[in-house]
């Protein structure tokens, strides 16, 4: 049993693991637990060192020095303040005005304003309660069909997973050890692109069953004209300024995404004022919402590094990497792999317990087999996206349920989430055959020749040390002894950079 235990000891704790979290133990505590009772575990069978919990304190110290974890609070601050100061009303009543002759223009504009809010509030649950609040009545009364209704209001909200500036993205970019900015900047094309999908769907809709997507009737089309104008622009223009001021900031270098969330929140409270809904109740709820959503995060990666502590003490990282790497098809055939394991677990983990473990265990194997980093977390992200939607523990779903009328039946929310899922599915696949989406714009390593590298090595002071009697040889003058060290230092190089 003892030689079993030892020769089994990732596998065993990685089953205890899942085992913990499908019972539904609160996941910190479950890894947490996880770690210290296998580290204790692998003590006694002598696989490990009682100094290994030396080494704990430095671990959960580096989390609190982590200052891209500082964009997080920013980020929630800046989407509670705009999303409890109305400014998804205002989008959806303006765009809704906007598009609503055309067929579907109701179902088109909560699209927009879903894309709109994740550029600015990134926030799940916001998006998709106001937009269940506002939308989902108004839908239903002029005669949309429940489930697609529903169905684009959750898919719609999910888009802030993707859309810069997700905090998903902030958490990839940590786990995987890349910078932010290039993570926002590879996710910025596959997310207007999926938000073109689902425009695409909805026109597909529009013309294959108009009777779904009926137009807005006259007398609900109040604005027109100049006033409908007027009312775009000083609706539009704001949010829209916040945006370049948050994303475009980051994206130029200008600022850092910590930086670029601060000033984010700023102009949030900046816009609350200007429509005179900022106030104390609504400051307070958004702290404590951001106060509690942060704590949330700090706890899960407090006890992932536990548990990866012990996992990696007994190798589980390189068990890992000989169960993926040997995988058929290489590259392609990991990536099918491991996207087909990230779907059937968000059935039972959200998005922030799938990138605190199951992302570090990936990465070394993604980078072991050559593949860029930066387009990995970016499929991951939008493989996890299908964890707010899928039933039957979607939580965009379960946000619309608390919100949706009592007419709607659950079952409605759950078919209508189905073709939006398929669609993500197909994003996915997408992704993996044309990374260009992702890697398109990000800066590329620079090649150097290094056969044209010019090494000056200092010459010494102190003369050239004597050889004891019987070892004289041929006398290197000091020109040839400065080419061999300079050719052995460009070997080096050249052997760095081919690997």
């Amino acid at each position: 049993m003892t030689e079993f235990l030892i020769a089994n000891m990732a596998p065993i704790i990685f089953v205890s693991m899942v085992l913990f979290l499908l019972v539904g133990f609160p996941v910190s505590f479950a890894l947490a637990a996880n770690g210290i009772f296998f580290a204790l575990i692998g003590i006694e069978l002598g696989l490990l060192g009682p100094q290994l919990f030396q080494a704990l304190p430095d671990r959960i110290f580096g989390i609190m020095n982590n200052d891209t974890l500082l964009a997080i609070p920013f980020f929630t601050f800046m989407g509670l303040i705009l999303e409890r100061s109305g400014m998804a009303e205002d989008l959806l009543d303006t765009i809704g005005q906007l598009f609503g002759p055309l067929r579907g223009g109701l179902a088109l504009a909560v699209i927009f304003v879903g894309a709109l809010l994740a550029a600015t509030t990134g926030v799940v649950a916001a998006s998709v309660i106001s937009m269940g609040l506002i939308s989902l009545p108004i839908m239903l009364r002029y005669g949309y069909d429940t489930k697609l209704a529903t169905g684009v209001i959750a898919a719609s909200g999910t888009l802030a997973q993707i859309i810069p500036p997700s905090l998903v993205l902030i958490i990839m970019a940590d786990q995987l050890g890349k910078s932010v900015g290039d993570m926002y900047k590879g996710a910025f094309i596959p997310g207007l692109t999926l938000t073109a999908f689902y425009v695409g769907y909805v026109i597909l809709v529009a013309i294959v069953k108009p009777r779904w997507v009926p137009a807005l009737p006259a007398e609900a089309r109040t604005l027109h004209g100049v006033k409908l104008l007027m009312r775009v622009l000083t609706t539009l223009v704001p949010p829209l300024f916040l945006i370049f001021l948050v994303l475009g900031t980051i994206f130029l270098g200008i600022a850092t995404p910590t930086e670029g969330g601060a000033m984010g929140a700023t102009g949030a409270l900046i816009m609350a004022m200007a429509r005179k809904r900022l106030s104390w109740s609504l400051l307070k709820q958004a702290m404590e919402t951001t106060a509690k959503l942060t704590t949330f995060v700090v706890f899960i990666l407090v006890g992932a590094r536990v548990f990866s502590l012990t996992f990696y003490g007994v190798d589980g990282h390189k068990w890992v990497e000989h169960l993926l790497t040997g995988l058929p098809g290489g590259e392609v055939g990991f990536l099918i792999v491991v996207n087909v394991l990230v779907f059937l677990l968000a059935f039972f983990l959200d998005f922030f317990e799938l990138s605190f473990i199951v992302v570090p265990l990936l990465g070394p194997v993604a980078q072991a087999l050559g593949i860029d980093l930066i387009w990995f977390g970016v499929l991951l992200a939008v493989n996890m996206q299908t964890s707010f939607m899928h039933p039957p523990f979607g939580f965009a779903l379960f946000y619309l349920r608390s919100v949706a009328p009592a007419s709607v039946k659950t079952t409605d929310i759950y078919w209508g989430a189905i073709p939006f899922v398929c669609i993500q599915i197909i994003m996915v696949g997408i992704l993996i055959f044309f990374p260009q989406l992702v890697t398109f714009g990000l800066d590329q390593d620079t090649k150097v020749d290094l056969d044209s590298v010019q090494i000056d090595m200092p010459t010494s002071d102190y003369g050239e040390p004597s050889r004891p009697a019987g070892l004289d040889g041929p006398k290197e003058s000091p020109a040839d002894a400065e080419d061999s060290a300079s050719k052995a230092i460009r070997d080096a190089m050249k052997q760095d950079q081919a690997k």
